[in-house]
């Protein structure tokens, strides 16, 4: 039997305690054996340890893959290190707070000879996995326009919170736009141009709390839009094609039951209910279809059991490093469009 691949985590935040550890824990293959957390105040399970700084970390030789889940501005410094100490590495998104410091990582993650991901988990919503197929299915006829929200309501800054202040990769742009646009990706590509309008909308804000991008593929436009003053929500995505159209609203479920404390272990995990399920309004052949198409159950997992098949050789890397550098390289033309009032080609 295979001794399984050994994780370490850099990080003990939120993002750290809800998206990964339940996550990796309930991946078999993977065993997280030590976690880095500065104040050393909290435990993770039977047989993890913790540690306080990564450096000694590092050194541990039994330690194969790396996962970095700490503030956007530490991602670049913290991978290179785990790169030079000989292990895999997972980033948090967003990958890095520049395509530079990207294009650093993916070069030394050749020259290592380690592969190098990104934590973009929402490819595994049950909502995007639903439009994906609406899409390889042809449902629509040709895809004229697409819309993707991620809208929040919060109109109270967080105090303390790195995400609220100014500074170098923060704001919603970074922390949800990032999704969107892998997602955008995903399905159709990079995009001929980029207009985008970014603003602070809350009473005291610092960083950005809205978005549209707007993203030209010839034919197809695609708008990627957040915000956190959205008190009524709109539909999470809006398709339009030649033969009809789908509208889904809701959020997908996993985020919230990795918060309540469940994993991925439980049963029915990642499945919505019906109510939640998305409109299909449209002509296939001779039949006139209307009504609503089940969502396909989201998995999260699916991301570390990639990374694990592609660690042993055993498949090929879903979210390749290059293109979350890509979508570094997209926001910072959004920020360069916003700031210049208009429209870039992608380069």
């Amino acid at each position: 039997m295979k001794r399984p691949i050994i994780v370490g985590l850099i990080g003990a935040g939120s993002v750290a305690r809800v998206f990964h550890i339940p996550v990796i824990q309930s991946v078999p293959g993977l065993r997280l054996k030590t976690v880095v957390d500065r104040h050393g105040d909290r435990t993770y399970g039977p047989g993890v340890a913790v540690v306080r700084d990564a450096d000694t970390f590092l050194q541990d030789d039994e330690i194969d893959l790396v996962v970095v889940a700490t503030p956007n501005t530490s991602h670049y410094d913290l991978a290179r290190q785990s790169l030079l100490a000989n292990k895999h590495v997972v980033v948090e998104k967003p990958f890095t707070t520049t395509s530079e410091q990207a294009r650093q990582l993916i070069e030394l993650a050749h020259q290592q000879k380690r592969i190098l991901s990104v934590h973009q988990n929402r490819r595994w919503d049950g909502d995007f996995l639903t439009v994906r197929k609406v899409l390889e299915g042809k449902m629509l006829g040709r895809l004229v326009e697409y819309e993707s929200h991620f809208d929040r309501f919060r109109n109270a800054l967080r105090p303390g919170s790195w995400r609220e202040e100014s500074g170098e990769g923060t704001g919603i742009l970074f922390d949800l736009g990032s999704h969107l646009i892998d997602q955008a990706q995903v399905l159709f590509g990079l995009p001929r141009m980029i207009t985008a309008d970014i603003r602070i909308q809350r009473d005291n804000g610092k960083a950005d709390d809205n978005f549209e991008v707007i993203l030209d593929y010839n034919q197809l436009k695609v708008t990627l839009k957040a915000g956190v003053l959205v008190r009524e929500p709109g539909p999470r995505f809006i398709l339009h094609g030649t033969e009809g159209s789908f509208v889904k609203y809701g959020l997908d479920p996993q985020e919230e039951a990795l918060k309540r404390g469940l994993t991925p272990l439980e049963p029915n995990w990642g499945q919505e209910p019906k109510v939640l399920w998305g409109k299909l309004n449209t002509q296939l052949g001779d039949l006139h279809v209307d009504g609503q198409i089940e969502t396909v159950a989201g998995c999260y997992q699916a991301f570390y059991q990639n990374m694990a098949g592609a660690i042993m050789g055993q498949q090929e890397l879903a979210v390749k490093p290059e293109q979350a550098l890509n979508t570094i390289r997209i926001i910072e033309l959004a920020f360069q469009s916003n700031e210049q009032k208009r429209t870039l080609p992608f380069s």
